[in-house]
């Protein structure tokens, strides 16, 4: 079978991962993935196997084992060059040895190297870890077991190695999931982009469910599951018991408190919207943005979909606030030069600007424009929020997660993860370290409806002056290991570890209160626990609490971690260590190993080392959005580099790597002329050969699409394509509900014209001659669209509920006299039954 895609040696070597099984247990809103990674040398030499794959972000990778027939090792955490040194140690003096390592750069990529697996031997891998699971705007838990790894862009300079990818449907191993979900509460369903076994109950209150994979995944696309409770998201306290193992007085010696607090607040100050702020969007441009949304014909693309979003969010902006809109690609640019007034003039100047902006911006550098944006001054009484749209596909994710860090004080951060693949550790982390609301646009799901309900969040009232007070037990005493609570959202969960130290009578309680004030209003929510640790519940609870303190220990600065004196560079790296060693949960700084020293015979002959593909989108990765990127130390066009660190193991694959051999696709009848883009300095881009039939390639929708992002991104030119094929893609019709929002005013009104009339399906005739005499045409034009909208478009509300409280609004100003007979002709026009309080006038 020829290859269309992908980095492969030239002599097509085998993969030694045949199978990879995967299961899910979550308890209530947490989850523990134990994965099985199963290796099988079919060569006639020994074998090192490298893969490089994605994990959630904030997971805490606890285990690491390798089975070996009979043998079990589990391994060690260790500081990482002492594990690095201890592996090559291993390979050189023909051992086996396993090394499982996180990214320096970012947390969601892991590299796992198994070595020195002699030829007919097979290995079994183990890996677990724990995460909270995320709430989703319909109250819906979120678990995601990654499955696409797109490529990470690195601004020039930065150092790498080689993530090797192929397309989904060339993945050499299989995947099997199945996951067991249990909670107080009864499971009232799980749903999954996947295809899915019917889900079974274990029990007669229905608190216990299985689920599992149907077979053949397609590694297309991110395994994602929601799981929806009755009665979900009440405030629960789970105690743990420390280890009997481990001293009293320390992390895992003492009993750790695990709060889930969801905040309720009143009604009448969540209806109430702000009319103030300074709204900066912040828009990624790079070529991986021309990459549809999903696998459905006609998908729309991730930046279309943005550019309409972008038209709501303009829409839907009060007036009196302030805004500007940045994107970003290889470089940035901005509509203003700083945020302007929000106006009809301005509103309409930047939506002509969004009308135009294509994904072309080439590769993924954030960093800069984030700089500029907060190098403008803040616009006093107009608390500056700033939307982040980007799928995610950076390599310096630390780097631009301290920036928003340092800046936290002067905005709030609300980012997008769009497609499959975004990186859940920059997303989550902007959102986390700006104050903000992070959302996962995957599938066929819509980014309007989240980007609105972000959109509610930022206008509402900023909760302030929170603050947690502790009652417990004489001789019980707490230590906070989370970080201070700064934002507090409606219906979003707030986690807080903490350490216990002490004794407890029998059957003791305690409580915690969390106080805060809203528009003014002080507030608290309490919640009593009882001290007596929770059955089963193993480590789990210590392994999340140790994840946190790491996380906050990775992301300060060296010099806020010393206690008086001068700042020393490793006091840092020293705290994480031995936190990490410590609880047996990775960090930047540690590493998984394990040596088989059991056996005492060396492996003979020259390791050789295969690379593991990760899947990914064929899409993303012809669509350049690592446009510049760096393999080895050199550049390379429109390939990408994972930020994992180089050993003394050199990439076997440098100069025999081949990637996107457009020619031997056999779908289409092309040359097999030089249509290689190899690794070397002089690479520009690929050479697309005269097309011999260009009838076999207008049947080839799939390479239409393929050629039309290539050429977008600078890997392919349009004069290198010697034919007459138009590869443009053809816009679809725009939206109704997009048509008639579009009409609206800055100030919230529509008017009386043809467009409005052919939007709402009617004549300009129709509408004209149905107005009440007595009412402006304004007036009737903005009532007509409300009706319209409630009438036609109430599944769709969420996208559209804001710029209609913009209308109503605008509608009480002038105390329009007429309004219920507008509401009657409305509805005898439009065909609808909308009562005139549904609309809210």
């Amino acid at each position: 079978m020829e290859n269309c895609c992908g980095l492969l040696t030239s002599k097509q070597e085998p993969v030694p991962l045949k199978s990879v099984e995967v299961e899910l247990e979550v308890r209530d809103h947490v989850a523990t993935v134990v994965s099985t990674l199963n290796y099988e040398n079919k060569e006639d030499k020994p074998l090192e196997a490298v893969f490089v794959f994605p994990m959630p972000g904030d997971a805490a990778v606890c285990h690491f084992s390798a089975t070996i027939g009979q043998t079990q090792i589990v391994a060690e955490v260790k500081e990482k060059q002492k594990a690095r040194e201890e592996y090559d140690d291993a390979l050189s003096s023909g051992q086996q040895a396993f090394l499982l390592e996180e990214s320096d750069q970012s947390p969601d990529i892991f590299s796992l190297s198994v070595g020195s697996l002699p030829p007919g031997e097979s290995a079994s891998i183990r890996l677990e870890y724990v995460t909270e699971l995320a709430v989703q705007a319909d109250e819906g838990l979120r678990f995601v077991l990654p499955a696409v790894l797109n490529p990470r862009y690195h601004p020039q300079g930065s150092e790498g190695v080689q993530v090797t990818s192929v397309p989904a449907s060339l993945v050499p191993y299989s995947l099997s999931f199945s996951a067991r979900v249990s909670s107080p509460r009864p499971v009232s369903k799980v749903e999954s982009n996947c295809p899915m076994d019917p889900l079974k109950y274990l029990n007669t209150e229905q608190s216990q469910a299985t689920v599992k994979l149907a077979a053949g995944h397609k590694f297309d696309k991110d395994v994602e599951l929601l799981i929806y409770y009755k009665d979900a998201h009440q405030p629960t306290a789970v105690v743990e018991a420390g280890q009997t193992s481990a001293k009293p007085g320390t992390l895992m010696g003492d009993p750790l408190v695990m709060l889930s607090l969801y905040p309720e607040f009143p009604q009448a100050v969540m209806s109430s919207l702000a009319s103030c702020g300074e709204f900066v969007f912040l828009l990624d441009r790079s070529g991986s943005m021309g990459v549809p949304m999903n696998n459905n014909e006609g998908s729309q693309t991730r930046i279309g979909s943005a550019r309409d979003t972008l038209l709501l969010l303009l829409k839907s902006i009060p007036m009196g606030c302030y805004f500007n809109i940045y994107s970003f690609g290889s470089s940035y640019e901005h509509i203003f030069p700083k945020s302007v007034e929000y106006s009809e003039k301005t509103m309409e100047e930047a939506l002509k600007k969004v009308e135009g902006m294509e994904d072309d911006l080439g590769g993924t550098e954030i960093l800069e424009a984030l700089k500029h944006i907060y190098s403008q001054a803040c616009i006093p009484n107009q608390p500056r929020q700033l939307f982040v749209f980007t799928d995610g596909e950076v390599g310096n994710t630390k780097e631009v997660i301290n920036l928003v860090k340092k800046n936290s004080a002067s905005h709030r951060c609300f980012s997008f993860g769009i497609g499959e693949g975004a990186s859940s550790a920059l997303i989550n982390g902007l959102a986390k370290e700006g104050g903000g609301h992070a959302q996962f646009i995957t599938g066929i799901d819509r980014m309007q409806p989240k980007v609105m309900q972000s959109l509610r969040f930022a206008l509402q009232p900023a909760v302030v002056d929170i603050s947690v007070k502790w009652d417990l037990p004489k001789g019980v005493s707490v230590s906070v290991l989370s970080p201070p609570i700064t934002t507090l959202f409606q219906g979003q969960r707030s986690l807080i570890y903490a350490q216990l130290t002490g004794q407890s009578p029998k059957a003791a309680e305690g409580s915690v209160t969390v106080k805060y004030s809203l528009a003014g209003h002080p507030s608290q929510n309490k919640l009593h626990f009882n001290l007596k640790p929770a059955e089963d519940s193993g480590l789990t609870v210590h392994r999340l609490a140790a994840r946190t303190l790491i996380r906050s220990l990775e992301m300060v600065e060296d010099e806020e971690v010393v206690e008086g004196g001068e700042p020393d560079e490793g006091v840092k790296k020293k705290k994480v260590v031995e936190l990490s060693v410590q609880s047996g949960v990775s960090s930047a700084f540690t590493a998984f190993i394990a040596v088989n020293k059991g056996s005492g015979e060396t492996i003979q002959g020259p390791l050789v080392r295969r690379n593991v593909p990760t899947p990914m989108p064929m899409m993303a990765m012809c669509g350049g959005g690592a446009s510049g990127g760096r393999m080895m130390g050199r550049p390379i066009p429109r390939m990408v580099s994972c930020s994992m660190p180089m050993r003394r193991t050199v990439m076997e694959a440098s100069p025999s790597a081949q990637m996107v051999n457009v020619g031997g696709m056999k779908s289409c009848s092309m040359p097999k002329r030089r249509t290689v883009m190899e690794a070397s300095p002089s690479a520009q881009m690929v050479n697309v050969g005269e097309a011999q039939s260009c009838k076999s390639m207008e049947s080839c929708g799939r390479m239409k699409t393929l050629l039309t992002a290539m050429r977008r991104t600078g890997v392919v030119q349009r004069e290198s394509l010697n034919c007459s094929l138009d590869i443009e893609p053809q816009q679809p019709p725009r939206d109704p509900l997009l048509q008639l929002v579009s009409l609206q005013k800055a100030s919230g009104c529509w008017e009386l014209d043809p467009a409005l009339a052919a939007a709402v399906g009617k004549t300009s005739e129709e509408v004209e001659n149905t107005k009440p005499a007595s009412e402006n045409k304004e007036v009737w034009a903005t009532i007509l669209a409300l009706i319209w909208l409630h009438g036609f478009k109430m599944d769709a509300q969420k996208e559209w509920e804001l710029l209609a409280m913009k209308a109503v609004s605008w509608l009480r100003a002038p105390n329009a006299p007429c309004v219920a007979e507008c509401v009657e002709a409305g509805n005898t026009l439009l065909g609808c039954k909308v009562q005139k309080d549904a609309l809210g006038i």
